[in-house]
């Protein structure tokens, strides 16, 4: 198992995963709220959460954190970065989305 990453793979897991998808996969609580995709946040386990589109990032207005989906497995599965991103090459999607709109 390589525990050496090129960045572009590195880039494209923290930038092009779905987190609504990553959520099911990981069978993690989340629901949309307005449009945006909310998740029960794995720090402090509450609900005050959103996910920005354009940045790729989940963010916790309660305990101001902000989640990458890489950050999100590890902090979910309890696990160390190299497995984080073994498991999420598997989620990458085949052609990655054009870029959000600014």
């Amino acid at each position: 198992m390589s525990k050496r990453f090129r960045k572009e793979l590195l880039y494209q897991l923290r930038n092009h995963i779905r987190w609504e998808d990553l959520l099911d996969q990981l069978n993690w609580p989340h629901k949309q709220r307005e449009g945006r995709c909310c998740f029960l946040c794995p720090h402090c386990e509450e609900f005050l959460t959103a996910v920005n589109p354009r940045t790729n990032l989940g963010r916790c207005f309660r305990c101001q954190r902000n989640f990458n989906p890489i950050d999100l497995v590890m902090r979910i599965w309890q696990c160390d970065f190299v497995t984080a991103v073994h498991f999420l090459q598997d989620q990458l999607p085949s052609v990655p989305p054009p870029p959000a709109p600014r």
